[in-house]
């Protein structure tokens, strides 16, 4: 038996062009990973979900529609007698 830990990461990762190397979503996701195994939580995988937004009241009067926002959320677990 697992106990299971989900981190929301953003989805998109932000850097300078200026020091830009082509692999900065790995380098984050290794480091969010690697943080996490020190803590003794092992990495499942990385979902993508949808998260359907409807519009507030004012949106709604003024003919707004419903917005579509994904986030990415990491799967992490360790055996229940691991458990803190």
């Amino acid at each position: 038996m697992y106990t299971y830990k989900m981190i929301q990461v953003p989805p998109n990762v932000s850097v300078a062009s200026k020091g830009r190397k082509g692999n900065e979503a790995a380098d984050y996701l290794e480091s969010v990973v690697n943080k996490m195994a020190d803590d003794g939580w092992e990495f499942q995988r990385v979902d993508a979900i949808g998260i359907h937004v409807q519009p507030g009241c004012f949106g709604g009067i003024f003919g707004k529609g419903a917005e579509q926002e994904h986030y990415y959320v990491i799967t992490f677990r360790k055996p229940l007698s691991d458990a803190s």
